[in-house]
């Protein structure tokens, strides 16, 4: 077998289960923030009880999403040496301070909220949560910055032929950025929002005890998801023109493409510099998810005086629809990424250049060995999730309050 195609479809595998785990994260983030600071600020047990029970959740997924990202970062040094070696010094800094600053400063205030509880003031616990989020959006910021600069390389020079970096804020105002960015969080908020909704669909339909509880959650699920889908449409129809611009063979033909692509062959030499189709494929079905999930709107209406859950109905469509934001974000990485092909960073590099020089043989037992263990990754996660979430909210492991000391005869001190 060919060594680039299992080092392409390695990485298609990797960095598309990871980026699962990134979407929850980062929308659970967001409603955790949303729920602790309405308990702060109004007193009231509900929103700490939801706390801790959708804490516990995002818990679990970030735990073994870290797993997930590790595992990911160990390809680029096994499979893309050409790569680190041709672009690392300009590709390798916003990955870098990803790493040092918002992985390990998020990851030291997560474990300080996580133990925080009932031994830290209520006003810090709360700040080192609201910590977190924030941390988390630096980290998917500094991420999409090094894929902003893959997908229309800036601010850098070559010099013996490697890429050196010449100007820092040529990265932070890249034109592929912003919208990306936007687009990337409310997909998050997305997800986040539909997955708590689902998941207090269930326990209503269940005709759980908990009602009140589930259905706030189940209100700020919907709510979240309502909006946020706006914003996920606007952000990504926004990036139609400057992507259309800086990468004309990403949507089609024309006189700009047809020009590039000239330039690519007197450089690079003949080949097929078209994206595979499978971009465009996953493009499509990517915007009829978001219309779909855009109509869901309608659903809004039907809080009022609970009728969303009086009828039932709607709370199985909130159900059966919990899938669609994943498939849409997978499929949307899969055109932001295939769709710069055959390039590793667009018209700089190609990935024929980019990719390590090994075997097949060694390349299909990376891709195997990787597959497997990020696949157990996956299920174990979704298996936690689902087994806690069905445990419903009576009394989460996180934030449980100190047992009493049972144990009251006096103790010698020479016991």
């Amino acid at each position: 077998m060919d060594t680039l195609f299992l080092a392409r479809l390695q990485f298609a595998a990797t960095t598309s289960i990871h980026f699962l785990f990134v979407a929850v994260t980062l929308g659970l983030v967001t409603l955790l923030v949303g729920l602790q600071t309405a308990g702060f600020v109004t007193g009231k047990p509900v929103y700490e009880r939801l706390t801790r029970f959708w804490g516990q959740l995002y818990v679990i997924n970030y735990a073994l999403g870290i797993a997930t990202g590790l595992v990911m970062e160990f390809q680029f040094g096994l499979n893309w040496s050409g790569l680190a070696r041709y672009v690392g010094n300009v590709f390798g800094a916003p990955l870098a301070i990803e790493t040092l600053v918002a992985f390990f400063l998020e990851s030291t205030l997560l474990g300080m909220w996580i133990f925080g509880w009932h031994r830290l003031r209520r006003g810090v616990h709360l700040a080192l949560l609201w910590g977190v989020a924030l941390t988390a959006y630096a980290s998917a910021y500094w991420v999409l910055v090094g894929n902003a600069w893959l997908q229309h390389p800036v601010g850098y020079e070559l010099r013996d032929g490697v890429a050196h970096l010449t100007d820092f804020t040529a990265l932070l105002t890249n034109p592929t950025l912003g919208f990306a960015l936007g687009h990337v969080i409310s997909a998050s908020l997305v997800t986040g929002g539909l997955l708590m909704a689902a998941v207090s669909a269930w326990h209503l339909l269940r005709r759980t005890p908990d009602f009140l509880l589930f259905r706030t959650s189940l209100r700020l699920g919907l709510l979240t998801a309502g909006v946020a889908v706006v914003f996920l449409l606007g952000f990504g129809f926004a990036q139609f023109g400057p992507v259309g611009q800086l990468q004309p063979t990403k949507f089609g033909g024309g006189p700009d493409r047809d020009a590039l692509v000239a330039g690519w062959v007197t450089r690079f030499g003949p080949g097929d510099y078209t994206p595979p189709t499978l971009s465009d494929v996953g493009l499509g079905f990517m915007i009829l998810i978001g219309f779909g999930l855009f109509l869901g709107l309608l659903l809004l209406p039907l809080l009022w005086r609970d009728q969303i859950i009086r009828l039932r109905f709607p709370l199985w469509l909130v159900l059966l629809a919990l899938p669609l934001p994943f498939v849409a974000v997978l499929l949307g990485w899969i055109a932001r990424e295939v769709g710069r092909q055959p390039w590793a960073a667009y018209g700089l590099l190609p990935v024929e250049r980019a990719v390590s020089p090994v075997g097949p043989g060694v390349m299909l037992a990376s891709l195997i060995g990787f597959a497997l263990l990020l696949g157990a990754l996956a299920v174990t996660n979704w298996t936690l999730i689902a087994r806690h979430a069905a445990r419903g909210a009576a009394d989460p492991a996180l934030g449980r309050p100190p047992a009493p000391e049972t144990d009251t005869r006096p103790h010698s001190v020479f016991a």
